[in-house]
């Protein structure tokens, strides 16, 4: 009977926890349609996502196109397939690894980085302090971090699309021995418009999962340095772990048909 009451304590808290989470977003949106907006800080964190996020993606997704192409002409030589091997690269970057390893970097470097910044200012009282400036903390340091992810994410996944599909062609041109025009006509003609779509939406799914996970751990911060430490893990761990469960549930939104 313990072993039931604690299981059903924590689930009670797991989902008092997603609630908690599902309403400090509510609440950080609806501070994007109500003014004053603070541009500069937008402005800054936007940089932070895009611009310093770009080389770590860039990296990411080009060594994962050449991975991808390693290992399906590895698989598919055997069968005489290799002519499938761009459509593959294709598939694979642009509707799983680009959305899912972008979100996944840019979790552990601004997802961290926002809870890290939130926490710290909560145990230092700098929160309670912009309150007494009769500012809304939740407008000030929640809804341009919010609005950041949501539009900046999509742009490193486009960006991540092409590098790994040339990750892919490279390796294949440069190593397997692929005819650069016959590689660059198969991957174009089977280009489908859905999957450059789903791989924005799932980016900007997962752009609003890094930003709210920063900014609800790092806001609800407690007990110092250390509550900061667990802070910033816990966003990291939830936001990496919210990326993988989204992922498949649009993945058979999109593909259930």
């Amino acid at each position: 009977m313990n072993a039931i009451g604690a299981l059903g304590r924590n689930v009670l808290s797991l989902l008092g926890s997603a609630g908690a989470m599902v309403l400090f977003g509510l609440s950080g949106v609806s501070h994007l349609l109500r003014p004053p907006f603070y541009g500069r800080l937008f402005l800054r964190s936007f940089i932070d996502f895009a611009y310093f996020s770009l080389p770590v993606v860039a990296l990411t997704a080009i060594f994962s196109g050449m991975v991808i192409a390693l290992q399906s002409y590895t698989g598919f030589s055997r069968y005489g397939a290799t002519s499938a091997i761009a459509n593959i690269v294709l598939i694979s970057v642009v509707r799983e690894l680009a959305p899912v390893l972008a979100g996944l970097m840019v979790a552990g470097r601004v997802g961290a980085a926002m809870a890290a910044e939130l926490g710290t200012m909560r145990v230092t009282d700098q929160i309670d302090a912009l309150r007494t400036l009769s500012t809304d903390p939740m407008k000030y340091l929640v809804a341009p971090r919010l609005l950041a992810g949501l539009l900046a994410l999509p742009l490193l996944v486009l960006v991540a699309d092409v590098l790994g599909v040339g990750g892919g062609f490279l390796i294949a041109t440069a190593k397997l021995g692929f005819e650069p025009h016959t590689y660059i006509t198969n991957t174009v003609a089977f280009l489908n418009t859905a999957d450059v779509v789903l791989s924005v939406v799932k980016a900007a799914v997962f752009g609003i999962i890094v930003s709210l996970m920063g900014c609800y751990y790092g806001y609800n911060s407690r007990g110092g340095a250390q509550g900061v430490g667990a802070a910033t893990t816990s966003a990291v761990v939830s936001a990496s772990i919210l990326i993988l469960a989204f992922d498949y549930v649009l993945t058979e939104l999109f593909f259930s048909r």
